[in-house]
């Protein structure tokens, strides 16, 4: 899969439990769209209605070639996933605390594809551990570097 783009805030944020690849059922404008720009995942999550997922929150700018002028960046857009992997995810959201975000776009061939992860959210004193272990790393990395 070629990626496009990454959510970078969710690896901070939240634990992930499970990973997902689904397509999603786009407009031929979002698809060139996607092409040209990189999507915006501020606050994007996966929601079930129906036994159907839809991604919402995921912000895809408008075509700069397209000429109407009705268009929502942010409007919700069909998840496509087998039957299976729907129950499943289902099952896991019924629980208390844990979510569906997307984690990245991207194109297997011609077909849009996005990772999806099952998480659950970190609390305060795992961030600073995390952001304290990541700043050793890097003092270490550079006092390596100058021997």
């Amino acid at each position: 899969m070629k990626i496009i783009s990454t959510n970078k805030k969710v690896l901070f944020h939240y634990d992930v439990l499970e990973t997902f690849v689904a397509g999603i059922k786009l407009e031929g404008r979002e698809i060139k769209s996607l092409r040209n720009q990189t999507p915006h995942f501020g606050g994007a999550y996966v929601s079930i209605v129906n036994s159907k997922p839809y991604l919402a929150d995921f912000s895809i700018a408008k075509y700069r070639y397209d000429g109407s002028e009705s268009y929502e960046p942010k409007r919700k857009r069909l998840l496509l996933l087998k039957k299976s992997e729907i129950e499943r995810l289902a099952g896991k959201l019924s629980t208390e605390g844990v979510t569906v975000v997307p984690l990245e776009i991207g194109f297997e061939r011609e077909w849009a594809k996005i990772k999806i992860a099952l998480v659950r959210g970190k609390k305060l004193h795992d961030k600073r551990r995390m952001m304290k272990d990541r700043e050793e790393k890097r003092k270490i990395d550079r006092i390596v570097k100058r021997a």
